[in-house]
């Protein structure tokens, strides 16, 4: 006997293998036959309940309050005061460059601008008795003395910038989502990403909603939210906000819909930026009304029908709601109960 016939048998006889294929047996059965009669037909019962219009659109998590730092110039870190995941103050200085370039050059452009300043007022006190009389040679000399100080305090401003920037502050109340360079002594450029930081209690579920459904959405609306990463999960929302304007980059006319999560839904579920869902927009909702699964609607020349008592009667009703997986029966001999056949 080959030696993976002998593992197999060897393994056919252990208590673990038998349990595992008869559980797996029992799963396969209560699938096939689930909703199913003894002919194999799939069958289901008219109910009464909700039923809900809906508009299912995909989206993300964002957040109101999510910011990327930078510096606004190169230079070589000296102090990192924070880690990652670390909760922050508004206001807190997160981390710094070395500031001895910097403050030379803000000196250096004072230094400069005090000069300058200086030379442009011997040249108007010079000329102060020329109001009146003023010739070209000495209008560009004004001028000239004018536009050196003005440049020179333009340089001050930039320079005092750089210096007060070299710092990067807290720009709210969050926490540390990310930390590029979380030691000093790193060379960075403006285009490095310093920190970024988050506020959880702000985030909201955001969907791109096309022009021909965006008139079926308004503030203050119900939604319902399902994120990928919590399945079978629903969290309540509302709408917060639906833009005026299309969003850019869109290959049709988009409109952003931001969607808050009511208080307390969440529970210990903590969301992350860039979680992907679907949004369930309740357009309408009818309470206590008879229904069907939509699968079990049919349809010819006569109008809507169903299969009731077994598959070969025809019982024709009236439609009303049709939700994603129900629809409402408002008119037709049917009862609570009663079987229906696909």
């Amino acid at each position: 006997m080959p030696p993976i016939m002998k593992r197999f048998k060897k393994l056919a006889k252990s208590r673990k293998f038998r349990i595992v294929l008869a559980i797996a047996l029992v799963l396969v059965g209560i699938f096939y036959f689930r909703g199913r009669n003894k002919n194999g037909v799939e069958t289901s019962t008219i109910q009464r309940g909700a039923v809900r219009e809906e508009l299912i659109l995909t989206g993300s998590v964002r957040a109101q309050k999510h910011a990327k730092l930078y510096f606004p110039t190169p230079g070589k870190i000296s102090w990192v005061g924070v880690t990652e995941g670390q909760k922050i103050y508004r206001g807190q200085g997160l981390t710094s460059l070395d500031k001895s370039v910097l403050n030379a050059t803000y000196q250096q452009a004072l230094n400069n601008y005090r000069s300058y300043q200086a030379a442009a007022e011997s040249t108007l006190d010079s000329l102060k008795d020329n109001d009146s009389d003023e010739t070209f040679a000495q209008k560009a000399q004004r001028t000239a003395a004018e536009v050196a100080r003005d440049n020179a305090y333009d340089a001050l401003k930039a320079a005092k910038y750089n210096l007060d920037n070299a710092t990067i502050l807290a720009p709210f109340a969050g926490i540390v989502a990310s930390l590029p360079f979380p030691t000093p002594g790193v060379n960075v450029t403006p285009a490095d990403l310093q920190v970024e930081v988050v506020d959880p209690a702000t985030i909201y579920f955001e969907v791109g909603e096309d022009q021909s459904d965006v008139t079926n959405v308004h503030e203050g609306q119900e939604v319902v939210v399902v994120l990928d990463s919590f399945p079978g999960m629903e969290f309540k929302g509302r709408v917060s906000f639906v833009s005026y304007t299309p969003k850019a980059g869109e290959a049709g006319t988009v409109y952003e819909v931001k969607v808050i999560f009511e208080k307390g839904t969440l529970g210990e579920v903590t969301p992350r930026i860039g979680m992907t869902g679907d949004s369930k927009f309740i357009l309408s909702q009818k309470e206590n009304v008879l229904f069907v699964p939509s699968e079990f609607i049919n349809s010819d020349i006569k109008g809507r029908y169903l299969k009731v008592g077994n598959k070969n009667n025809k019982t024709y009703v009236e439609v009303g709601l049709e939700g994603e997986d129900k629809v409402e029966i408002i008119e037709g001999k049917v009862g609570q109960g009663e079987v229906v056949y696909d």
